[in-house]
Order: C-alpha cells, then sequence, then structure tokens
C-alpha cells in the first residue's frame, strides 16, 4: 500500500533532525509520496531543499499563491519562472483566487492566475488550485481557459456537490483534506457519493489538520486519517482508497 499527499508544506520545517523523524512517521504510514507547492519566491529554496534532501519521496510544485499576489507580483512571478526554467517540477501551484483575507488584489491575482496557467499549458503540467471564497471568480477563468491541456486538482476541496461535479466535468480532480474529518463541516456526505476515481489525497500541513489531532500542527503522516475517513464513507478498506488515489495522482502528475 502506498499513500500519497498530493498537498503538502512539510517543508516550512527547516530542523534537519525534525525533518527527518516527520518524513520517518510518513514512511511508518506507507506515505510514500509527497508533492510540495511553494507560496511564493522565498518558498522555492525550502521545496528544493526538501527535494534534494527526499529524492525519492518529494516532488516540486511551483506558482505563486493568491494570498501572495502584492502589488509586486510580476517579479515575484518572473523569479518563480526562473526557477522553473531551472528545476524539473511536476506541476504549477499553488495558483488561483483567494477572496477571503483580502480583496484589493482581485483583478492582480486573476491576471496570476491566467499567466501562470498559460505556463502549465505550454509546459504540459497540471494545475493545483487554491480557491477560497472564490469559486465563482476561478471557475469562471477556468471556463475561459478549458482546452485539452488545462487539467490539475482542486486543491482542499470543500465546497457542494454541484460544485464537485462541475470541477469533474472541467476533468479536474477534488483534492480532499482534514476537513472531511470535521464533524459539522458536511464534506463527509459530499464525498460518499463522489467516486474515489474523481478524488486525490491531502494534508495541506501544518494547516487543517484531521480528526483525532485537530488544533495541532498538521503533518504528512496524518494522511492515514484522511485516507481512513474517505474509506469509511465508501464502504471500503484502507488499501482500495491508496491504491485509486495513488493511481490517479500518477495520472494527474505524470510521476
Amino acid at each position: 500500500m502506498v499513500l500519497t499527499d498530493t498537498h503538502t508544506h512539510l517543508y516550512y520545517e527547516t530542523a534537519i533532525e525534525k525533518r527527518v523523524e516527520l518524513m520517518e512517521r510518513c514512511k511508518q504510514k506507507n506515505i510514500g509520496r509527497l508533492f510540495l507547492p511553494n507560496v511564493d519566491a522565498s518558498s522555492v529554496p525550502m521545496v528544493f531543499s526538501l527535494v534534494d534532501s527526499f529524492p525519492d519521496q518529494c516532488y516540486p510544485m511551483l506558482g505563486l499563491h493568491p494570498c501572495s499576489v502584492k502589488a509586486d507580483w510580476e517579479e515575484e512571478l518572473n523569479t518563480i519562472q526562473n526557477s522553473i526554467d531551472q528545476h524539473k517540477i511536476v506541476a504549477i501551484g499553488e495558483i488561483g483566487i483567494d477572496l477571503y483575507w483580502d480583496k484589493t488584489f482581485l483583478t492582480e491575482q486573476v491576471q496570476a492566475f491566467k499567466k501562470q496557467i498559460a505556463w502549465a499549458k505550454q509546459l504540459k503540467l497540471p494545475i493545483v488550485i487554491h480557491c477560497r471564497d472564490a469559486f465563482n471568480e476561478v471557475f469562471e477563468v477556468l471556463q475561459q481557459e478549458q482546452d485539452e491541456n488545462l487539467r490539475g486538482i482542486f486543491h482542499c476541496f470543500t465546497g457542494t456537490l454541484e460544485q464537485a461535479n462541475q470541477i469533474i466535468n472541467l476533468g479536474f480532480y477534488l483534492g480532499i483534506g482534514g476537513v472531511v474529518t470535521y464533524k459539522n463541516a458536511g464534506l463527509d456526505k459530499i464525498i460518499a457519493q463522489i467516486d474515489l476515481n474523481h478524488i486525490v489525497l491531502e494534508t495541506d500541513s501544518p494547516y487543517l489538520t484531521p480528526v483525532p489531532y485537530r488544533g495541532k500542527p498538521n503533518e504528512s503522516s496524518y494522511l492515514i486519517y484522511v485516507a481512513q475517513k474517505v474509506a469509511d464513507l465508501h464502504q471500503t478498506d484502507l488499501d482500495a482508497v491508496a491504491n485509486v488515489t495513488t493511481a490517479n495522482s500518477r495520472q494527474i502528475f505524470g510521476v
């Protein structure tokens, strides 16, 4: 059994000994594949530091997080693009639109989103989408950009069944994390109705920690609790969920 964490910021832990411990706990839980999105230009070296330390388990993705889109967004994008030119990556991400914290740079967020979608198409890579309080805005961009080269993951999906089906109909996968374990979130009822062939698993560590560790820092080894919850919802076993979701991740990322 191999589980895949399609979205983790495990590289935020910079102490080497603690990193080794985090990765060892992943190994103990059969989480053998970790996909790392940066958030801005300054986090690019952090991603590659972890990839260099664990090249058989960690895979880099690069993009500009919508919350990092500020007045200097074009300069940030240029720096990230230079890194993409110098490294092998498996996706553009995480990118998208976030209107939860600040709507000041909505126009710039849309521009940055579209520019990075163009990168992905040119490089024939998937995109990993961050969407918070902005489903309609994100979906409008995707409809405008839709073609045979547009594909990827809707990271941290917490929307409605209708939104889930809209995403699936665009050919995207739903990234399911710790929220599915939260009693009152309602995501469990939706995921129970979604075929496993449209789902990948993630932690978004150190955020969105699943039950039973909710309220504490998340880590990739906790993916096991997300996977078990999805298995319970689909009345199947952990092996089946691991096999399908890891196969889905291979389909998306090509590795």
